[in-house]
């Protein structure tokens, strides 16, 4: 009985990490309504969750936040839809250190490779404006810009 009510568990809680992992641009909403339905909707299955079931659903909220920061930071998607500028990539950052040190996360290793991605965009960037080859596609203020290389640890970039 233990067992399938561990494996029932164990189900559910994979479903509300692909909804959290497949979320819109502010997945910690998803995060706090996956935590209302799985335990106290009286609709959902009223779960106790642990430490590590916690730890599970807020690694998905990082992931997210992770993949839509990359997807601004990547030269390619400029010209996509689904691209929406440094501008955004910013506040989801800011969204991304809120959470993390609201939840105690270690961002570490996160900002260092963020870092290494808004280099090399602004230096893709820089280059093909410089050639001609197009337009800028920066959509904040060199202020923003600048703060945000700044709190990756690339202040002396611009």
């Amino acid at each position: 009985m233990r067992e399938d009510l561990d494996r029932n568990k164990d189900f559910i809680l994979s479903e509300e990490m692909l909804i959290i992992k497949h979320s819109g641009e502010i997945p910690e909403v998803a995060y706090h309504g996956s935590l209302y339905y799985l335990t106290a909707d009286q609709e959902g299955p009223q779960l106790s969750l642990d430490h590590n079931d916690l730890a599970q659903l807020k690694k998905m909220v990082v992931e997210r936040y992770c993949e839509i920061i990359r997807r601004d930071l990547t030269p390619e998607n400029r010209d996509k839809t689904i691209y929406r500028g440094l501008a955004r990539c910013v506040a989801n950052w800011h969204r991304l250190v809120k959470f993390g040190q609201k939840e105690k996360i270690d961002l570490e290793t996160i900002r260092q490779d963020t870092a290494g991605r808004l280099r090399a965009f602004l230096e893709q960037e820089v280059n093909e404006v410089q050639k001609g080859t197009r337009g800028s596609s920066i959509n904040c203020s060199k202020k923003t810009l600048a703060d945000f290389a700044e709190e990756l640890g690339l202040d002396s970039c611009l």
